[in-house]
């Protein structure tokens, strides 16, 4: 059999072929690589090594101290320490539940954080840390810090905690801080300062921790530090100190404060003091009110349960989101009305019969005293609050000049006051009743805002500005809580400008008339003579009573027959000395009858204290729970005053 010859020079071609293609194939990839290498290690040099540093190196925000918030005597009223806490971060676990309960079997977990837990776990983002257990004392910190390992997810944390060091006083003044929300989240971003909330779990919510959040919060600075490949830290490059939020000095006086709560003792209302020169609130009082230390690391279900559906409304700030009926206590503006347009010249007087009525007609608008007054003129009206002299000036004035002339003392408008969520208040007019109800204004409805009834509403710091506007002689000082602003590094402080908002051309003789008128008021024979009993100083004020539902013309009133929530509510505006006044408050108790006797006792108090430096003595406070008077206007209010007064004081 034959031997198949091969062709070695045919068979050596392709060899050399096929190896010089697979030279050419490894050569192309080579050089592609070699082009690669030079490309990424050259032209994108910068680039990967930014990415490398950013593996290498993690930027830390490190947040900035909160400012603290003193009264004017430099009072600590929200303050910051440092506190350990338990976080959970519920994008790292599994099993949440599972996890929480294997802790708590090293640190105390109660059915109160947990609520809080899921509380906030609810309005956090889910790569966020949630704190399970706040305040871990050095033992608990120590036990599960040995025992980190076995947690995933779970781990203890350093944090400053925002505490409010007297509780329910002044809480609607300072406020209080809660943790950063979406709705925060966009507000921060609109305000271009979000960057600056790298780190910030919290930011304010209420009260002077709100409105100066940008100056309380500080200036947020930045670690860098090197971490391993397993994300551990293992030295700090740079650091960036933050810059400690400022300081704020408030004008309120933590001793009157408390003493002007404790005036109200169970009541329902509010109180807001101010000078009169400058436009400090002196006391700002809300009640009934709340503890804010509640808020800081999120309420729990059951206290805000608790808080939120309470009929006596804990949570609103009464002084500027409150509204009531001025009643009388707008009558000594509309007197300044009727003086300043020239409808009521001195010795102008009015014969009161007990009532007044339109022209060509038969209904009738009473006065609280039957039988009438007799002869009034502007400074007696004011002093014994006669109605029918002032149904008669609000006809002659007309809703619009009246309404025009009173706004200037603030009613109708926001004062402007340092905190967020003031009322404007309600001065109607005939272009607002038609817009609201599609109707007609008649003149009755004229003849009833004259005595702050109707549609006529205002907040109790309105009241309050204006009665300062009135004792400043018509100046108008924006109402103010902070006074200083002071920087936490340097001290160095800043005081706020005094503002006059308004300047009210008003003549002498007309302040004067109205200023003696309600002198008279807490005089012998006014209608808060037991107020100004023995002051030792002198008192103008003016009472009022503001309904809270109508009763039909010439029914009495009873208020033994109707429920307690449903009963007038008591008025007292004042200002005091009177011949040189350096505060003027307004206080409304709800549903407390007359303001004399109900509410002027308070103001008394307030004032004793801040122009005397005399306490409330406790026999005071027992004769303000038991002592009840004859009831005002002859309608069986039955309220409490630390002294009984004559007959001729029951009204306003």
């Amino acid at each position: 059999m034959r031997a198949e010859l091969k062709n070695f020079q045919h068979e050596q071609y392709y060899f050399r072929l096929r190896l010089g293609f697979t030279a050419l194939v490894v050569l192309v990839l080579f050089g592609t690589l070699a082009f690669r290498f030079s490309y990424l290690q050259i032209k994108q040099f910068n680039h990967y090594q930014t990415l490398a540093e950013k593996n290498r190196i993690s930027l830390v925000p490190i947040v900035p101290n909160r400012g603290l918030i003193l009264d004017r005597n430099g009072v600590i009223l929200a303050h910051n320490f440092f506190v350990y806490t338990l976080e959970i971060t519920p994008s790292k676990i599994k099993d949440i539940e599972a996890t929480i309960a294997e802790v708590s079997k090293l640190v105390e977990v109660s059915s109160l954080d947990r609520k809080r837990f899921n509380k906030l776990r609810e309005e956090s983002r889910n790569f966020e840390s949630v704190p399970i257990r706040t305040h871990l004392n050095e033992v608990e910190a120590a036990s599960f810090a040995v025992n980190h390992y076995r947690f995933p997810g779970v781990e203890i944390k350093s944090r400053l905690y925002r505490h409010y060091p007297l509780g329910k006083l002044g809480a609607h003044i300072v406020g209080y801080i809660g943790r950063i929300n979406d709705k925060d989240l966009l507000s921060l971003e609109q305000d271009g300062v979000l960057s600056n909330y790298k780190g910030s779990d919290h930011v304010g919510k209420s009260g002077v921790e709100q409105f100066y959040e940008s100056q309380l919060h500080g200036t947020t600075g930045f670690q860098q530090v090197e971490t391993d490949a397993d994300g551990r830290a293992v030295r700090v490059l740079t650091s960036n100190a933050p810059v400690p939020g400022d300081n704020l000095i408030l004008s309120v006086d933590s001793k009157l404060q408390e003493i002007a709560e404790t005036a109200f003792g169970e009541r329902r209302g509010a109180l807001v003091a101010i000078n009169p020169k400058t436009g400090e609130v002196l006391s700002y009082v809300s009640q009934p009110t709340f503890d804010p230390n509640l808020f800081v690391d999120g309420i729990d279900v059951d206290n805000w349960k608790l808080l939120n559906e309470s009929l006596d409304k804990p949570l609103i700030n009464r002084p500027i989101r409150g509204v009531y009926p001025p009643g009388s206590t707008f009558k000594p503006f509309v007197a300044m009305a009727g003086l300043e347009s020239d409808k009521r010249i001195p010795p102008f007087a009015i014969q009161d019969a007990g009532y007044f009525s339109l022209p060509n007609s038969t209904h009738r608008y009473r006065d609280w005293k039957p039988g009438g007054h007799g002869l009034v003129d502007m400074q007696r009206a004011i002093t014994i609050s006669c109605d029918t002299f002032f149904y008669g000036l609000a006809l002659e004035l007309g809703i619009d000049r009246l309404t025009g002339f009173v706004r200037h003392f603030g009613f109708g408008d926001k004062t402007g006051i340092d905190i967020q969520g003031e009322n404007g208040g309600l001065l109607p007019t005939p272009d607002w009743k038609m817009r609201r109800f599609k109707q007609p204004w008649y003149q009755g409805e004229t003849v009833i805002v004259g005595i702050g009834q109707g549609y006529t509403l205002t907040t109790p710091m309105q009241l309050a500005y204006a009665t300062a506007t009135l004792a400043n002689d018509g100046v108008a000082m924006r109402p103010h809580l902070v006074t200083h602003i002071q920087k936490a590094i340097t001290n160095e402080s800043q005081a706020i400008p005094l503002i006059a908002q308004d300047r009210i051309p008003l003549k002498p003789e007309n302040i004067a008339i109205v200023k003696q008128g309600m002198l008279d008021v807490t005089l012998p024979g006014g209608t808060a003579a037991s107020v100004g009993a023995n002051a030792g100083y002198s008192i103008a004020a003016k009472t009022g009573t503001a309904q809270v539902i109508g009763i039909k013309q010439n029914a009495k009133y009873n208020a033994d027959t109707i429920d307690e929530r449903h009963r007038d509510h008591a008025l007292f505006i004042a200002y005091a000395p009177a011949e040189d006044p350096t505060i003027a408050l307004a206080v409304i108790v709800e549903n407390g009858g007359h303001g004399g006797s109900a509410a002027g006792p308070i103001a008394r108090k307030v004032m004793d204290y801040y122009l005397l430096g005399k306490l409330p003595t406790p026999d005071a406070k027992t004769e303000d729970k038991k002592a009840a008077v004859k009831p005002a206007d002859g309608t069986g209010v039955s309220i409490t005053t630390s002294q009984p007064a004559p007959e001729e004081e029951l009204h306003d």
